[in-house]
């Protein structure tokens, strides 16, 4: 198990961070803080780990070691912040920023990652400013961001930025069939129907109700023909955000809280001590929290899978001659496109567009939702 395996499509930020994690005498290419950039499911926080994995490692002997290691986030030398609320705490960087003071034990360096680190407020940004600014000589830090704007610009003027880029269908393909054993045909799907997006493409290439969800996602856009259906069509889009939401976080939910009952030393189905009821309650609050971030993803790739629906109709209208990201209801697709116009099209791209600025904003999703399709059925392309 190599440190820059299971990465693909990124052949010149692996080079430059290889470089960087060079144990050669007179390294320059090293830096205290990095920036590691590019859009969703681009791998930014799997190069994150790989380039802290070549940073622990002492040497060809220590890899394998340490890579586990870092994949399981036991590393002594290895302290991550990776949310999955809305935005990232401040005493959560402030923990961070005082574990980073600390020498390595048994490493080169000790590595500080932040995922996400465009979820950090203003104010949260500047207590990670002041570490930043006279950072201890062996700590590295390492933070993941959609974009360089997503940071304020002080961060931006102390970090080494490498930016990544989409990986290619074909990339992400194969790194389906090598890395999870998804079968060629399976893999090309799913890599293209996630629009190269890694994790995604994982989800719909090994799991059959995430395919099912998405299929009905569509079927249900194609099929809005009034006001009363773009409504009825609102409320099922969020259902069907709601049970992928509930797909990803259930399981998660339930280990937790069996493992904090194990740690509490109370036995499965035992009565919980009021001592230790507020932990319990501390726990289910940041699993509702977390809950309401991935109902908010979970909406999001929705309205990124209807943009590629109008995406593939706007191309046929055009007559461009590129095979559709939904190739799988081709017969749809040639349908709708010929009962509506390029500029018909074009409306309903803007108002799904508007759809995703308004939910960024706190606009109520059912809302937001019901807005869109409405302009969807006094637009329709079917």
């Amino acid at each position: 198990m190599g440190v820059w395996d299971h990465l693909t499509g990124q052949a010149d930020a692996i080079r430059s961070l290889r470089a960087a994690a060079s144990t050669a005498a007179g390294n320059t290419a090293m830096s205290h803080s990095w920036l590691i950039t590019g859009p969703p499911g681009s791998g930014r926080s799997n190069l994150a780990y790989a380039f802290a994995a070549a940073l622990l490692s002492r040497g060809p002997e220590d890899e394998d070691a340490t890579v586990r290691q870092v994949q399981a986030r036991t590393h002594p030398d290895l302290a991550v912040l990776s949310t999955e609320m809305v935005i990232i705490k401040m005493d959560e960087v402030r923990e961070l920023v005082k574990a980073s003071q600390f020498s390595p034990s048994v490493g080169r360096y000790r590595v500080v990652v932040i995922e996400d680190a465009d979820r950090m407020t203003e104010r949260t940004s500047n207590v990670l400013l002041k570490a930043l600014e006279e950072p201890p000589p062996r700590t590295v830090w390492i933070l993941c961001a959609p974009s360089e704007a997503d940071l304020i610009p002080t961060i931006r003027s102390r970090v080494r930025s490498v930016r990544l880029r989409v990986p290619s269908v074909g990339d992400v393909a194969e790194l389906l069939r090598e890395r999870d054993g998804v079968d060629a045909e399976t893999a090309v799907v799913a890599a293209r129907e996630a629009q190269s997006h890694i994790g995604m493409a994982h989800r719909l290439a090994t799991d059959p109700d995430a395919r099912a969800r998405r299929r009905q996602t569509l079927e249900t856009a194609l099929a809005i023909r009034s006001v009363s259906d773009a409504v009825i069509a609102a409320a099922t889009l969020l259902a069907v955000a709601g049970e992928d939401a509930k797909a990803i976080t259930l399981e998660r939910d339930a280990e937790e809280r069996e493992s904090a009952l194990r740690s509490l030393g109370i036995a499965p189905g035992g009565t919980v001590p009021p001592a230790l009821r507020a932990q319990l309650r501390a726990l289910e609050d940041d699993q509702k929290r977390r809950a309401t971030r991935s109902l908010r993803d979970g909406i999001d790739r929705i309205l990124v899978d209807l943009l590629s629906l109008y995406r593939d109709i706007l191309l046929l209208q055009l007559g461009v001659s590129e095979e559709p990201i939904n190739q799988s209801i081709r017969s749809e697709l040639d349908q709708a496109a010929s009962a509506a116009t390029s500029a018909t099209t074009l409306r309903v791209m803007d108002a799904i567009s508007t759809a995703r600025t308004r939910i960024d904003g706190n606009v109520a999703p059912a809302l937001a939702l019901e807005a869109m399709l409405i302009a969807v059925s006094r637009h329709p392309v079917r």
